[in-house]
């Protein structure tokens, strides 16, 4: 006779893109997939397809630019793909934050097992095009819980938007004459965004390395 093997009892479905979970019970099932990159978003699970080369290049430069300013700038911290504990419907993963730390008052926390507890001053998502749940549902989340800043960039579309939250509402930061759009929330972080565009990553770096008054 032929023996079927079954799961534990004890085990957890796998994540699927589209389940709809609990923060806890995400948790749950994420703990139990390691190598796996997940999100929750509204409620809604979002599993990573693999990351084409395009993508990975324009997240490479987002953080090569954020993290010289990081590196020159005292009480900003940041990261890229860390778990951020939103609200009770929204754990998702940017692809890079930069946040204020606690001495520097910062709106979120650094919880006991080294997750991101509340939101992020600065937010930026690499997206393919404006179809993404970048621009959309995650947006609105990161809306919702207070995220000061946030940048979406749309690979596909060439086109970067960098917006601030006024009033419970996204706005978008407009450029200088130079074309450079300048932080609001963290005092000298500016970005030439054609450069940025243009893959001209030292013209990027450069301009954040210039002293300005």
């Amino acid at each position: 006779m032929t023996t079927i093997e079954r799961p534990p009892a004890t085990a957890l479905p796998p994540l699927a893109s589209g389940d709809r979970l609990t923060r806890a019970e995400f948790e749950r099932r994420y703990e139990q997939c390691p190598g796996m990159r997940a999100e929750l978003v509204e409620g809604v699970v979002y599993v990573a397809s693999p990351v084409n080369f395009t993508h990975a290049r324009a997240h490479q430069d987002i953080t090569t630019w954020l993290g010289t300013y990081r590196a020159l700038t005292p009480g900003v911290v940041g990261g890229n793909d860390a778990t951020v504990r939103l609200d009770l419907d929204n754990e998702p993963q940017p692809d890079v934050l930069l946040r204020w730390d606690e001495d520097h008052h910062g709106q979120s926390v650094l919880t006991s097992d080294d997750r991101i507890e509340g939101a992020p001053e600065l937010v930026a998502e690499v997206a393919a095009t404006s179809a993404s749940y970048d621009l959309h549902d995650k947006m609105n989340a990161y809306r919702r819980n207070g995220v000061q800043e946030y940048i979406a960039w749309q690979v596909y579309e060439q086109r970067l938007d960098w917006f601030r939250l006024r009033e419970g509402v996204y706005v978008p930061l407009t450029p200088d004459e130079h074309g450079v759009i300048h932080s609001e929330v963290f005092p000298g972080l500016r970005l030439n965004v054609a450069a940025m565009l243009a893959g001209d990553l030292a013209t990027v770096v450069a301009e954040q390395l210039t002293p300005r008054s």
